[in-house]
């Protein structure tokens, strides 16, 4: 049994066709399949339209949430309620074609537990996109412990053993491709050229962007809270040396005035260094606060899905 989880945010005019093409590729594994279809608080046609689908299809089911509660954790939800032996994450925008669905298939029945698509080639992508997606990787590897596959989505295959480990970590900030390279086990790469989106425009905008790479960077690395003790312990020893070269210049070069501009200088460095520290130890405390609440990842709205997580 294989489960496909697409998560979805106001995907109506590209929808249909790729649902057709994913639907043709499963059936020509010939194994038992389900796409579960997670709609995330979309505010356009797409509940309707998945809901239309699934009245067509009997391998289809759906997931509405009850708002948006963002990508990784649509992709939580539908990971949740999948019943397959193995479990496939991708977009529903067709970036992630279809067509390598049965690679990865095959790629895991030679006794992997995870299989990733590493893409080789990203079409009608920015190069500033490319480029920050870039450095980003490299600065989380360099970073924390564990090693992240650079140029890697969420589209990828899990088998059941991978997909009950994941179900063991209940952090609120979800970062799934970090979180499977965490938990080892056998894992290995099939190389694609990443497609372009079939009908309109991505939902991912650099905010977004932005609040995954913090959330990728909190939940994987103490680095930051090291970056403002280094910078506290540096500026202590800077306002030390300034200190004695105050004295010096009082009273050995006698050049001393009151109101020495190094004194707004040395305030405002100092003063910049805590707030950056204190804003680091900030964003640790904002997302144990948000653990600590216990509040469920997800609302379930409605769901032709009988609950078995």
């Amino acid at each position: 049994m294989i489960s496909v989880v697409l998560p979805i945010y106001n995907e109506e005019k590209g929808l249909p066709s790729f649902v057709d093409d994913l639907y043709n590729q499963m059936k020509n594994i010939n194994q038992k399949f389900e796409i579960i279809l997670v709609n995330d608080g979309s505010t356009d046609q797409s509940l309707q339209l998945i809901q239309s689908l699934c009245a067509n299809y009997s391998e289809l089911k759906f997931i509405g949430l009850s708002r948006n509660f963002g990508h990784q954790i649509a992709v939580s939800a539908g990971i949740d309620y999948a019943s397959g032996d193995q479990v496939i994450l991708m977009d529903a925008d067709g970036q992630d074609p279809p067509e390598l669905i049965p690679d990865l298939v095959h790629k895991m029945n030679e006794g992997y537990d995870v299989v990733y698509a590493k893409r080789i080639k990203r079409a009608n992508e920015s190069f500033m996109k490319k480029w920050t997606a870039s450095i980003f990787y490299k600065i989380l590897n360099k970073i924390t412990s564990i090693e992240i596959p650079v140029d890697t989505g969420d589209f990828r295959i899990i088998n059941r053993k991978v997909v009950n480990a994941l179900k063991q970590m209940p952090e609120k900030q979800r970062y799934l491709r970090g979180q499977i390279a965490w938990l080892g086990f056998k894992q290995t790469p099939i190389e694609y050229e990443r497609k372009g989106r079939n009908a309109g425009e991505t939902n991912y905008t650099y905010k977004k962007m932005i609040g995954l790479a913090f959330d990728a960077i909190t939940s994987f690395s103490n680095w930051p809270l090291r970056l403002a003790t280094i910078s506290g312990f540096v500026c202590a020893i800077l306002g030390f040396i300034l200190i004695l070269y105050t004295l010096y210049a009082k009273f050995i070069l006698k050049i001393y005035e009151p109101g020495w501009p190094s004194l707004m200088i040395s305030i405002v460095f100092l003063g910049g260094i805590q707030l950056l520290g204190i804003g680091m130890i900030g964003e640790y405390i904002a997302r144990i606060n948000d653990n600590v609440k216990k509040r469920p990842l997800y609302l379930v709205d409605d769901t032709n899905i009988d609950i078995h997580a």
